[in-house]
C-alpha cells in the first residue's frame, strides 16, 4: 500500500515509509488510560502522512528511518490522515 492509497477509518495491510520528521514525546491521560504518544511525518514516493507512535514505539525510531507497518490503522483526526499500529498492528525499522 502507498500512502495516496490511505483512507480514513480503513485497517492497512502494508505501508512502507520514511520519517522525516519526528515531534518530542509527550504523556497524556484519558479515561482508557495514560502512557506517551509522539507524532511524526513519513513519507513516501506519492505523498507524506503522519505516524502516531504509542508508549514503547516513541524510542524505537528516529527521523531518517525506514519503516513498515503491518496490520495497522488509519484515522482521520482534526483534518489529517495519521497512521498507528492500531491494536493489533506492528511497526519495525526495514532496511
Amino acid at each position: 500500500m502507498k500512502v495516496k492509497e490511505l483512507q480514513p477509518m480503513k485497517s492497512i495491510d502494508s505501508l512502507e515509509v520514511e520519517i522525516v520528521s519526528k515531534e518530542e514525546p509527550r504523556q497524556f491521560a484519558s479515561a482508557k488510560g495514560s502512557g506517551t504518544v509522539c507524532n511524526c511525518a513519513a513519507k513516501d514516493d506519492t505523498g507524506e502522512v503522519k505516524i502516531t507512535l504509542w508508549n514503547e514505539q516513541c524510542n524505537q525510531f528516529e527521523e531518517g528511518d525506514k519503516v513498515k507497518i503491518t496490520e495497522g490503522w488509519c484515522n482521520l483526526y482534526k483534518g489529517t490522515v495519521q497512521v498507528s499500529t492500531g491494536r493489533n498492528g506492528t511497526i519495525e525499522k526495514i532496511e
